[in-house]
């Protein structure tokens, strides 16, 4: 019997480090949207306060790809550096904002480092641990994750009752000192290939996803929807012609014919739209229907956290133990959609131990899926390209929730009607029967997913075709 892995000293910093600047920048997006009815008090801009949400998930969103590709040539050691730096002086001009344009602007540099700390941080992992240890340490990944959206409200009520709105910002800079320091201390020097960088595949990226998350995220944009449209088509032409003619492309279009990568691809682009674009209107229900306080209704949604905190620790460590990963995420979705199957039944007074109870299942859905997609992308991939394949599966998972938010928004009001002139009974009916619509669109997406999710490869077969390809294994 083999003595159980231990990680080194510097092994143990590095991933100190890892985790520190995920959960910096996973906890400031939901501390951010706690504060927001106080920003809008105080800066006078209640009208465009989505904008202070809008644009940090834009800067971060079409940021991935380029910090993926940068990390796999530089080296993750000075990008992750360059996208701490950037978050941390995001935050202090946040904190120092004046209005809520400069918010806005200051929130879009924030995006920029935040972008790149949760891309370039999940790929470093692969860096510095053993192939067959991923598994168990990318599901504490997850956990701490999902342990920062957990606190992060909390956190951010706390901070705003007592502090005022800037500390939601300045208490980012301790954190990301610390994430500095240990970063710059743990992380071995790693050299850098001498490439040309794609700078039109770059841009013709950045352009077409800030037009896509623009074109979900704005209404009644009048002349500037045909703007954004075209900018969407003329950028995908940029991307299929040039990708191909370069040496190293920002997104090689030809790992897409690898059927584990295509796969992980698209299980995470669906579950992403049904999470995000379904759960985000059960707040209303709660607060609405049920006459939750918003405290009330965030401790509600603490059993999807749960489920996906063990679920996350759970399979990683199962997978590590049995280097096999291909039925985690198969059974996930399943239980995905099953749970969403079972939102969409609720009613305006469903026992609350059955919505907990869909939420738990949820969660150990998620967790069974999320995590485990970027550790597939990895193993599908030769090492080198490990930055490339981390960031294609975040992007497409974020872009499916920013697409779910959009679409399920648009399927709620249309189904919600007009509720301002009805009774109480009859708005909470409307918001009932929306509801049902969303949940079950959502299981209909989640079951795309569980059918994508059946071609996967598992462990032992990417690991033969990359012997037998010749390509060289990551070193433990």
């Amino acid at each position: 019997m083999s003595a159980p892995y231990r990680l080194s000293l510097a092994q143990k910093s590095m991933f100190l480090a890892v985790l520190s600047a995920i959960f910096l920048a996973a906890m400031d997006q939901t501390v951010v949207a706690t504060a927001l009815p106080t920003i809008a008090v105080d800066l006078h801009g209640l009208a465009h306060l989505p904008w202070v949400i809008t644009a940090y998930l834009l800067s971060s969103t079409v940021s991935l790809p380029i910090y993926g590709k940068v990390g796999d040539l530089m080296g993750r050691k000075l990008v992750l550096s360059f996208a701490v730096a950037f978050f941390l002086v995001g935050s202090i001009f946040s904190g120092l904002a004046w209005s809520l344009e400069s918010l806005v602007c200051f929130r879009a540099l924030q995006g920029l480092g935040g972008g790149g700390i949760l891309v370039t941080a999940i790929a470093s992992i692969a860096d510095f641990l053993p192939l067959e240890q991923r598994g168990k340490y990318q599901g504490l990944v997850g956990a701490a994750f999902g342990l920062a959206t957990l606190i992060g409200p909390f956190l951010g009520g706390f901070v705003v009752q007592h502090l005022g709105w800037r500390w939601i910002f300045y208490i980012n800079i301790p954190f990301g000192l610390f994430c500095l320091i240990i970063i710059h201390w743990a992380f071995p020097k790693t050299p850098r290939k001498r490439f040309p960088f794609d700078i039109v595949g770059a841009a013709s990226l950045f352009l077409g996803l800030s037009a896509l998350v623009l074109l979900t995220e704005l209404q009644n944009t009048g002349p500037w929807h045909w703007i954004l449209l075209v900018t969407i088509l003329a950028s995908l032409w940029g991307i299929f012609y040039w990708s191909p003619r370069h040496p190293e492309p920002i997104l090689p279009l030809g790992f897409f014919r690898h059927k584990t990568f295509s796969a992980s691809v698209i299980v995470s682009f669906f579950v992403g739209t049904a999470m995000l674009g379904s759960i985000s209107f059960l707040p209303t229900y709660y607060q609405t229907v049920r006459a939750f306080t918003p405290t009330e209704s965030g401790l509600e949604m603490l059993f999807l956290l749960v489920g996906m905190l063990l679920t996350s620790i759970f399979s990683g460590r199962w997978i590590s133990k049995h280097q096999k990963f291909r039925w985690v995420p198969i059974l996930g979705t399943l239980l995905t959609a099953i749970a969403l199957w079972w939102l969409s039944h609720i009613a305006v007074q469903t026992p609350f131990w059955q919505i907990d109870g869909a939420l738990i299942l949820l969660g150990v859905g998620l967790g069974s899926t999320m995590q485990v997609m970027v550790l597939s992308a990895q193993w599908a991939l030769p090492h080198r390209h490990l930055g490339v394949a981390t960031a294609t599966v975040s992007l497409f998972r974020s872009l499916g929730g920013t697409l779910g938010v959009a679409g399920f928004g648009a399927v709620f009001t249309h189904f919600l009607g007009s509720t301002s002139a009805a009774s109480d009974g009859r708005a909470a009916a409307h918001i009932v029967h929306a509801l049902h619509w969303d949940f079950g669109i959502a299981a209909a997406l989640t079951l795309a997913a569980f059918v994508a999710a059946w071609n996967l490869e598992d462990l032992p077969t990417l690991m033969a075709r990359r012997e037998g390809s010749g390509s060289r294994l990551p070193q433990a």
